[in-house]
């Protein structure tokens, strides 16, 4: 289990049992069983830092500090140092890729930006996107609720099958049979989307105008094996009945201006 600690400096920390690796193809350039998760203020996800000794030897050298950090994957504290991968790893970008923050001097952060490592894993699962949280719940149950999904007074999807997706901090999501949808009002996009808590994405539809508004997964994480195969819309985008009732539209960081 985690094990809490104080929070450091503007930063809460929490040490993980999790074996975790970051992979340049074959070979594990991260590897650690160490790892320490942290939070910054006001963010939403948590990120790892690695004792020094996790990283393979010869990976990094020292850089200077970058022009500008990515708004997700950057860092949102003041920086002690600042690292790109060294020569050997040529065919990825040269720029900042790791960094020491002031407020975990003695720890070693590398970025999931896609494009510096090809894949993070936890144990032997491959983990998307960022970190999983310890204190986010996902819970995928099977349903008899009758589901209607309407669009431009277009039904879009009724069934009284849904595999309901509660997922901490976002709305209820409503994975449908594929039976259940109308795939001749959808056409299918070439858009792919990864989630550390679901997996990655095999299909995206959307509605005339309406760009990506449903989604599926074939093979999802595990823990939410119910939803494989099944059909998603975003609530944010479409208007949902439940048992009869219309559904308000939530605000979340999905939704459009």
């Amino acid at each position: 289990m985690p094990h809490r600690s104080e929070p450091t400096g503007e930063l809460r920390t929490e040490t993980s049992n999790r074996w975790v690796r970051g992979w340049l193809g074959d070979r594990a350039i991260v590897d650690s069983r160490e790892a320490l998760l942290f939070w910054t203020p006001g963010f939403p996800v948590p990120f790892y830092a690695f004792p020094p000794h996790a990283i393979a030897s010869g990976t990094l050298r020292e850089t200077t500090p970058p022009s500008g950090t990515h708004p997700f994957f950057g860092p949102r504290t003041p920086v002690l140092q600042w690292f790109a991968l060294a020569g050997a790893h040529a065919d990825v970008p040269q720029r900042p890729v790791a960094w020491r923050l002031a407020a975990l001097p003695e720890r070693v952060v590398v970025s999931w930006e896609p494009g510096v490592l090809d894949r993070w894993t936890e144990e032997e699962d491959e983990v998307f996107v960022h970190p999983r949280d310890p204190y986010k719940r996902v819970d995928a149950l099977r349903s008899s609720r009758h589901v209607r999904v309407l669009l431009d007074r277009e039904v879009l999807a009724e069934s009284r099958f849904p595999v309901l997706l509660f997922e901490t901090g976002l709305p209820m999501r409503s994975y449908l049979p594929v039976r259940d949808v109308n795939l001749d009002l959808l056409t299918e996009s070439a858009t792919v989307t990864r989630c550390p808590y679901k997996g990655e994405t095999t299909g995206y539809w959307s509605f005339g105008e309406h760009r990506d508004i449903a989604w599926s997964y074939a093979e999802p994480v595990p823990a939410c094996v119910e939803i494989a195969g099944r059909i998603a819309f975003y609530d944010e985008f479409v208007d949902v009945e439940i048992d009869g009732v219309r559904q308000p539209r939530p605000q979340t960081s999905f939704s459009r201006d």
